[in-house]
């Protein structure tokens, strides 16, 4: 494998929460090449939101798989449940108002 080709390689690392707020995530799965390709297309299939950042995926790949998101990486994951947390809100919220507005007769 040369450099370029290095460089290239996809990574995927997956992380889980207990479905609380204050539960720190944990890494549930980490991936190079096919087995980044298969987390990845496991939660695309699943609906699950999918971030890319390069530099947060190569923090969390050095950990061990089940282990919780360490201290110099919880800044960015915090920011990324914020913004995951807000869109599911907001996507709630949207699905409520069309739920509630009146259904339009069809000529």
């Amino acid at each position: 494998m040369n450099e370029k080709t290095a460089s290239i390689t996809q990574k995927a690392v997956a992380l889980k929460g207990d479905g609380e707020r204050t539960d720190v995530p944990r890494i549930t799965a980490i991936g190079t090449g096919k087995n980044a390709e298969e987390i990845l297309k496991i939660a695309f299939e699943s609906d699950v939101k999918v971030r890319t950042d390069e530099e947060l995926v190569e923090i969390l790949s050095t950990f061990d798989v089940d282990s919780h998101i360490p201290l110099k990486a919880l800044q960015p994951v915090s920011e990324i449940l914020s913004y995951l947390y807000n869109e599911n809100i907001r996507l709630k919220e949207n699905q409520d108002i069309s739920n509630d507005a009146p259904k339009e007769d069809k000529i």
